[in-house]
């Protein structure tokens, strides 16, 4: 009898993605579920992971050496992570790129092309570990992953990390939409109860939710000087304030003339929802992982959860948000 390549005892769904044996050895060991229109998803350390984030996870926690003057940007998916590159990148380039009318990057590219996530530009590929040794300082980098699965060398440097985080009801709402836009054509539509299950249940990618904001949350109040943990709905409401606290976080503070020549309210207009979505660049192209830039720019706004949710999903996912969080003095 012919024998059976090691190949074809790997589910077939692994098969889809070019993973290497280490990875997918790995796969078959952890707990799994599909679900968010046929997304097979993997718990590894405690979050929830598409096999080929996984790959990448583990590439970066054994590969990626962090520099003390490295900033990172953390977020759960569609908590705000979009608009948080744009003010970072154009924070940080603010001598580099003064004429933020005409040519500057952000004009021309998306934010998540500036600002490169780990997982899906920079450790994606199995055959390739990028060097980024040679990136200017500070290094700008982006994450979806929890504080507990950090890289070591993050977790040991000085380095800066941006938390940004947001009501779990405007969270579970963008991302059914981004899903559902993403997928759609090849799965169908998503039904949002089927979505608000598991979501609930903690089964998202790179979730679950409440983990992952109270790993950062926590380690916020352990050490203010490396993690600055931010609300985007606060943000909204006083976005010139809290530009100005990251400004000093990542110590590179504004001074008395940049304000009063308009440098705050300029990268804020810059980075403005209205000013991104309505730019070329994101209306018609797609980022680096085959994502239509549009499907990163839907509203912007706070409580569109009201338009979806039921008053019984309101109160279950409240219901669990002050049981994992309000005993640690976090609240939405």
């Amino acid at each position: 009898m012919e024998k059976l390549s090691e190949k074809t005892l790997v589910p077939k769904y692994m098969q889809e993605y070019d993973l290497d044996e280490e990875c997918e050895e790995l796969l078959t060991t952890l707990p799994s579920e599909k679900c968010w229109n046929g997304i097979h998803l993997h718990q590894y350390q405690g979050f929830w992971f598409a096999p080929e984030f996984l790959q990448a996870v583990i590439s970066c926690q054994k590969h990626f050496q962090a520099f003390d003057t490295d900033i990172l940007l953390v977020t759960s998916p569609k908590a705000g992570t979009t608009w948080l590159k744009a003010l970072s990148f154009a924070l940080i380039n603010r001598n580099k790129y003064p004429n933020i009318h005409s040519n500057h990057p952000l004009l021309t590219k998306n934010p998540h092309e500036l600002v490169p996530f780990w997982e899906v530009d920079l450790y994606c590929n199995k055959d390739f570990v990028p060097d980024l040794k040679t990136i200017s300082s500070p290094r700008i980098f982006s994450t979806h992953l929890s504080y507990e699965s950090l890289p070591k060398s993050v977790k040991d440097s000085t380095c800066k990390v941006l938390y940004l985080c947001r009501d779990p009801k405007d969270v579970f709402v963008s991302f059914w939409h981004f899903i559902s836009n993403v997928r759609s054509k090849r799965n169908g539509t998503l039904p949002l109860e089927e979505a608000f299950e598991c979501f609930c249940r903690g089964v998202c990618p790179f979730g679950p939710f409440w983990e992952h904001v109270l790993g950062y949350w926590k380690k916020s109040l352990e050490s203010s000087n490396k993690v600055m943990f931010l609300k985007y709905e606060e943000m909204k409401m006083k976005p010139y304030f809290y530009l100005k606290e990251i400004a000093k976080f990542l110590e590179c503070p504004f001074s008395q003339e940049e304000e009063s020549k308009g440098v705050v309210d300029g990268i804020l207009n810059l980075c403005s929802f209205d000013k991104l979505s309505n730019l070329e660049v994101n209306k018609t192209e797609k980022v680096s992982f085959n994502v239509e830039n549009k499907y990163f720019f839907r509203l912007g706004q706070i409580g569109d959860w009201k338009n979806h949710l039921t008053t019984e999903m309101i109160e279950h996912i409240n219901s669990i948000t002050k049981q994992k969080l309000a005993n640690h003095g976090l609240s939405f």
